[in-house]
């Protein structure tokens, strides 16, 4: 019987085996969409157990607990110890067989902790107690020593238009030798749906930019501000995480009295929204074009399902799910409206549900290699 978790995991023929050990295995990490936090990498972190590093904000292992049964106290209460947390994940790993989150969990104890063995019930003990003593008492086991361990040559974490990225210069002045750069999420800047929370965020926008905005314009000039900022700092890829492509027909003055409407409080329609989230989303495929970045889009997820966990513990807490959109056309609209501007820059597409995998395969064929300025290519991540 092949040995689980063996050097050739996954790797089921010798082709396989001789393409990730021979070359793959060699080369670097460069991950251009990940969630790190950056304070952590500054701060070099060291992390006071394996709940804290494996818990702690991870709303996918949250999602499995709470599909298992566990009480939301043991994934996000603050009335429990990391000990008590730690033992119900390991009560609901075995449940997670055939989940790429048992595949991950053991993958991880192996290669960052050298252990070998099962996370269940009966081990769950020794492995937490194994693991807090080379966290504690490890000298490489910090945020930095681990991007080490896993030769990371390049990181790109995920970051607001408003955000000081003070860390990111702080880790860059500090000579760490591995990069982490930032990337441009404007998701934000297109959430028009409340307009009390849209106008908050338009005057954090404007005291941050220094641009005071009173119209449409106004705003758009202090998103490039904050954009050129972001050129200074590193970034090369913007990252949008959108339900759906947006590509509706629309004129300035539709915007510009659509962009009144919100931010005097009223609010939109659902064409009105439509029609500015899809002039927002020109607004940034264009300025990620000016600047020679590559535009990556996630799209397919309805987020923020439960609304009285959302209201008690807010966004990203494993309260998300995979969607149903028709959005074939309107990413090709999209994507052409760009190209027809003469702006389409590299483009990443992922999508969610994977039911769309044949979608943005064929998607590819329509704008590779078409001479646009640069060229633009759509590739598919899942």
């Amino acid at each position: 019987m092949k040995p689980f978790m063996d050097e050739n995991f996954l790797l089921q023929t010798e082709t396989a085996q001789k393409l990730y050990h021979e070359h793959a295995a060699k080369m670097p990490i460069i991950d251009y969409h990940c969630h790190l936090i950056p304070k952590m990498v500054a701060d070099d972190h060291r992390f006071k157990s394996i709940t804290e590093i494996w818990l702690g904000g991870d709303h996918y292992k949250w999602r499995a607990m709470r599909s298992n049964g566990v009480d939301e106290r043991f994934c996000t209460g603050a009335d429990t110890t990391d000990w008590e947390k730690f033992q119900k994940w390991a009560e609901t790993v075995p449940y997670t067989f055939r989940n790429p989150l048992y595949h991950w969990t053991h993958l991880e104890l192996k290669t960052a902790f050298g252990i070998d063995k099962l996370l269940n019930p009966e081990t769950a003990r020794e492995i937490f107690d194994e693991c807090n003593d080379k966290l504690l008492n490890d000298p490489g086991m910090t945020a930095r020593g681990l991007m080490r361990r896993y030769n990371v040559e390049t990181v790109c974490t995920t970051d607001d238009p408003v955000d000081s990225l003070e860390y990111h210069k702080q880790v860059r002045e500090s000579g760490f030798e591995i990069k982490m750069l930032p990337t441009w999420r404007p998701d934000k800047a297109m959430a028009v749906e409340v307009p009390a929370e849209f106008r908050a965020y338009v005057e954090k926008l404007a005291e941050v930019s220094g641009v005071n905005i009173s119209k449409f314009q106004d705003m758009i000039d202090a998103l490039q501000k904050r954009h050129d900022f972001f050129e200074e700092m590193g970034c090369r890829l913007s990252d949008h995480g959108i339900e759906e492509f947006y590509a509706a027909d629309y004129t300035d003055e539709e915007i510009n009295a659509i962009f009144d409407k919100v931010y005097g409080g009223k609010q939109l329609t659902a064409e009105e929204i439509d029609k500015f989230k899809s002039a927002m989303m020109i607004v940034f495929g264009e300025m990620d074009y000016n600047s020679g970045w590559t535009q990556q889009f996630h799209y397919g997820a309805i987020r923020n399902n439960n609304t009285r966990m959302f209201k008690l513990l807010g966004p990203d807490t494993g309260f998300d799910s995979i969607g149903e959109f028709n959005t074939a056309k309107s990413c090709a609209r999209y994507l052409d409206k760009l190209n027809t501007r003469g702006k389409l820059t590299k483009t990443i597409l992922y999508n969610l549900n994977p039911c769309a995998n044949e979608v943005i395969a064929t998607m590819l064929g329509n704008m590779s290699g078409i001479q646009s300025g640069r060229v633009p290519i759509t590739r598919p991540f899942t």
